[in-house]
């Protein structure tokens, strides 16, 4: 409710009303953990955990409305970090901080938080952080989003995977890949990958290049097609043989190559424009390829856009509790899982398969 009324909030009081609400945000979630401390004291761990998580879920609105390059936006941060570790230990939340290892290449450190079920082997989620996110803020940010469906998530920053100019990318999330399947608590038939802003490229080069990903969501291929677009050569002969078939061709051949089914998110943050996956998707739909569409609310406020973060994360981790839910869809049988196209909205409701989208 509060982003649905963000926009004339700021519209009418400004830049000033949006530094007052970053800061009662950050009292908000300062609070809630006060709470969830006094909740353990009182052995009350279910309530002392919706307190810790919506403390998480308070600060990473903060973040979101501290102006870019506000020293306030790696305080919030920071105190979302140090509530991780504070409250993960005594509410049962085993975060661990593993080692991921690549052959003879230097390792690199990630989150990892197990499912919690009581089933053995359960799903589990690469998470690639943005630019200039910490893998510990894209952590407090997914904790609300995965608790209680299931699943194990391996969270790791931008950074560590795409800041090595000695190693692609794709070899060091394989390397991820590799941990996850060694852990007996991981189905190695149903790990999912999940790229978020300008990841979401890395997550479809990585799923192109490793076949044991069960569903990913990621651009589609559509960084690729842009970036091919900006040449003068490519603009050119488009624009000169107007040849909508061929761009067809060139816009859906990344996506043709992905064994498993995808989801791309479009709009806001992401690197994907709506159109572009629009048009991604009305293709691979009659080539019966396996893509859905996400389009996550947008605040616009002057120049800027603020994603309304919460539904978006629904969504997305909805849309792979229930992928990687799919025995059909294990590592191996992803060819004989062909849903229909899809514009998915922000809410858990629109999930449901027994629902029309």
């Amino acid at each position: 409710m509060f982003f649905d009324d963000l926009a004339g909030t700021i519209s009418s009081f400004g830049s000033a009303r949006r530094q007052s609400w970053a800061t009662r945000w950050t009292e908000i979630g300062d609070a809630q953990c006060l709470r969830a401390d006094l909740k353990i004291k009182q052995m009350a761990f279910d309530e002392a955990t919706e307190a810790w998580l919506c403390g998480l879920t308070a600060f990473e609105v903060a973040r979101r409305l501290a102006d870019d390059g506000d020293p306030k936006r790696d305080d919030i941060s920071a105190k979302a970090e140090a509530n991780i570790e504070r409250f993960g230990p005594p509410l049962r939340q085993n975060i661990e901080r593993v080692e991921i290892t690549c052959c003879d290449e230097a390792g690199f450190q990630a989150y990892y938080l197990p499912a919690g079920s009581h089933d053995s082997r359960a799903p589990a989620v690469i998470c690639i952080g943005d630019e200039q996110e910490s893998g510990a803020t894209l952590l407090g940010r997914l904790l609300p989003a995965v608790a209680g469906r299931g699943m194990s998530v391996l969270v790791v920053s931008h950074d560590d995977v795409a800041g090595r100019p000695d190693v692609q990318p794709g070899s060091l999330l394989s390397c991820c890949l590799d941990y996850l399947v060694t852990r007996p608590d991981v189905d190695a038939a149903r790990i999912g990958t999940y790229g978020d802003g300008v990841s979401a490229a890395l997550a479809t080069d990585f799923t192109v290049s490793d076949n044991r990903i069960a569903a990913a969501v990621c651009d589609g291929g559509l960084w690729n097609w842009a970036r091919m677009l900006a040449s003068v050569g490519w603009m050119t002969k488009l624009a000169n043989e107007n040849d909508e078939d061929g761009a067809s061709r060139l816009r859906s051949r990344m996506v043709r190559r992905l064994k498993c089914p995808v989801l791309v998110v479009a709009g806001g943050r992401s690197l994907v424009s709506t159109s572009e996956a629009v048009k991604l998707q009305a293709e691979c739909s009659a080539e019966h390829v396996d893509i859905d569409l996400a389009v996550p609310s947008i605040i616009r406020v002057a120049s800027e856009e603020i994603d309304n973060f919460i539904s978006s994360d629904e969504s997305i981790f909805g849309w792979l509790e229930y992928k990687l839910s799919q025995s059909d869809c294990a590592w191996g049988r992803q060819t004989e899982c062909v849903s229909g196209p899809v514009m998915m909205s922000t809410t858990r409701e629109s999930l449901d398969p027994s629902k029309p989208s």
